[in-house]
């Protein structure tokens, strides 16, 4: 597929006679770099602090305050736009022949399902900094199933990023035995286990994601396409069965503000991933995870500025340690070809 932002640039004629300042690729391409970071940080920066605002922050004054405990909703509402960004793409750029099985599109649904709802709900148990450090160790789930699995192998650096990563997640986790206050949670309580639960899942429909694009060739936007498609309607079937539609509904009416956040944080999402596609297709994965990883970082710091969501100094160095180890791994810990 072509970049979806072709930069070119057609020679002029100056009236003096003198030949036109011609723009480089070198330049071209910075410029388009820019752009591309630029997006992905705006569009996540966005996405996280609607995030924290949603399933965190409180509705209506005084004794009628609520608090927002519809994840269902949430991820509904953003697996709709998402599908709909899918279904634009590949009408206005790029033209995908899709044979993946329906059923492959309906299981992998369910563990991309799942893990969308694990992490989202998982905010009403843990802070947004836990949250988004927890979720930078997906490489970890995914590394493990693919050597289980799929019989992967991978470069010694990658295990030792790996370490790094864990180190630095035990650091930031880790409580001390000093503190014995009520507000006190045990290290592993409610929110910690949606997220592994979350972060296996992602393992999971990473793996299904490697089968169908080594099998069945599956471009990527019909991939997301049909997985949010499924996913969508997975929802509606929980939504009804559940009985939150019956309850969001009226939430959304005493609240309404809510249902502009939940489209502005789905829209976010999904410009978030369009801009995510640009990097990986016009400059390779590498530089697109180096932005990912940078923008994780500076997520948590407007988390802990903005949110107020206070961070000790161990918890700074663990947080360190695991995008360092992130960086490493983008580099050094490349998966090893299987020689034939």
């Amino acid at each position: 597929m072509s970049d979806i932002e072709a930069v070119h640039s057609a020679p002029g004629v100056l009236a003096s006679g003198e030949k036109p300042k011609e723009i480089t690729m070198g330049e071209a391409s910075t410029k388009k770099l820019i752009f591309c970071a630029a997006g992905i940080f705006f569009c996540y920066f966005y996405y996280g602090i609607l995030q924290e605002k949603i399933t965190k922050g409180k509705y209506g004054e005084g004794e009628k305050q609520e608090k927002f405990q519809y994840t269902l909703s949430l991820v509904f509402v953003q697996c709709i736009i998402n599908a709909l960004y899918a279904k634009l793409a590949m009408y206005f750029f790029a033209k995908e022949k899709d044979n993946t099985p329906s059923s492959l599109y309906a299981i992998c649904s369910l563990t991309y399902l799942g893990a969308m709802l694990a992490s989202n709900h998982s905010l009403q148990h843990v802070s947004y900094p836990t949250q988004v450090l927890g979720k930078s160790v997906k490489p970890i789930p995914v590394m493990v199933l693919g050597v289980i699995l799929a019989a992967k192998r991978y470069p010694l650096a990658k295990y030792l990023c790996v370490l790094l990563i864990v180190s630095g997640v035990a650091l930031f986790m880790y409580k001390d035995q000093k503190t014995t206050t009520t507000s006190d949670r045990p290290f592993f309580g409610t929110g910690e286990f949606l997220l592994l639960v979350s972060l296996t899942l992602d393992g999971l429909t990473g793996a299904s994601q490697d089968k169908m694009k080594s099998s069945y060739k599956t471009g990527a936007n019909s991939m997301m396409l049909f997985i949010n498609v499924f996913s969508v309607i997975w929802l509606a079937i929980g939504l009804v069965v559940t009985g939150e539609i019956f309850e969001f509904i009226p939430f959304a009416s005493r609240h309404p503000s809510v249902l502009f956040h939940m489209i502005s944080f789905s829209l976010a999402s999904a410009l978030g991933q369009m801009f995510i596609f640009i990097t990986v297709t016009s400059f390779g994965p590498l530089t697109c995870s180096i932005i990912t990883t940078t923008r994780k970082f500076f997520t948590i710091l407007t988390s802990v500025i903005i949110f107020q969501n206070p961070m000790s100094g161990r918890q700074w160095i663990g947080t360190l340690l695991v995008f360092i180890g992130l960086g490493l791994d983008s580099i050094y810990g490349k998966e090893r070809k299987k020689i034939s």
